[in-house]
């Protein structure tokens, strides 16, 4: 990539650091600053007043608004200066004020948000999160360092996510959450401490999961989560009965993860309905996914 393309647009006020490279169709608006080792590539576009620095590389298409900054150094007492960076994916939006901090030297140094994904105003990426493919953050959603998000998943406004909690793919939380704990794959919770309430059915069933998969979601997650036994035991069991079920083997995997840094969420009061009425009834009840 050539340093500046020839068709990129840069406003006569923005900064613009010798060695940022800057891809063909990027527009650059007023007030932005680059620093010295950032790559924008193809079709990006800062609106204005939006900073970016360390060794950060925005993804082709992707769109950051005023005053959004990203790459600067980590809100962590032991980082001293290193080199560290930060990858934005193809297409994902930053709006206002949203801050993604580059990596640690704690971690492995890079700060990763996926393709398509949409950082509502004021949110929050600390250093080291991995954010997977087309996650929403919803406004002041606030991700501690080395968090983990996977594909799909819906953070309600105001939710707060704890050091090193791993969120799996197509997960929903609730709105002024305070999440302290791991979330499955599929599930959703709510409240302060969150508490596992369900599955995401309205999110599932908008992303094309069929009826028998619900099915074999609900039946696993309650005797996971609800019937009588040792964990280990209603695990095994699990195992058992829906050996071959992809979907199932994926949340049994993400319990039994060996690297896992936070315990596993408690189920809350809603539980043992884990969405029981909101699948048959077909209706929305408003809720975000």
């Amino acid at each position: 990539m050539d340093a500046l393309h020839p068709s990129a647009e840069i406003h006569p006020s923005a900064v613009i650091a010798p060695g940022a490279r800057i891809g063909a169709g990027s527009r650059i608006g007023p007030f932005c600053t680059l620093g010295p080792d950032v790559v924008l590539e193809a079709g990006v576009e800062l609106v204005s007043h939006a900073v970016v620095d360390g060794r950060t590389r925005i993804g082709e298409g992707a769109k950051l608004m005023p005053f959004a900054s990203v790459g600067l150094p980590p809100q962590d007492l032991k980082y001293k200066g290193e080199p560290t960076g930060c990858e934005i994916g193809p297409r994902t939006q930053l709006r206002e004020h949203v801050t993604v901090h580059r990596g640690s030297v704690g971690g492995d140094g890079v700060t990763r948000v996926g393709a398509d994904c949409l950082l509502m105003a004021c949110s929050h990426v600390g250093h080291d999160c991995r954010v997977g493919d087309r996650v929403i953050l919803a406004n002041n959603v606030m991700l501690g360092g080395h968090v983990q998000v996977g594909e799909q998943c819906f953070l309600g406004g105001g939710a707060a996510i704890h050091q090193q909690v791993r969120i799996g793919r197509h997960a929903m939380v609730g709105g002024l959450a305070g999440v302290t704990n791991d979330i499955p794959p599929f599930g959703n919770v709510f409240g302060l401490p969150a508490r596992l309430v369900g599955l995401n059915v309205v999110g599932l069933r908008r992303r094309g999961f069929s009826r028998e998969n619900l099915h074999a979601l609900r039946a696993a997650f309650r005797l996971i989560f609800r019937d009588p036994g040792t964990f280990a035991e209603r695990m095994a069991l699990c195992a058992g009965r829906f050996a071959g079920d992809k979907l199932v083997e994926e949340v049994l995997a993400f319990l039994q993860a060996a690297d896992r840094k936070r315990e596993l969420i408690r189920p809350g009061r809603m539980a043992a309905e884990l969405g029981g009425e909101q699948e048959d009834s077909g209706e929305d009840n408003g809720e975000a996914s």
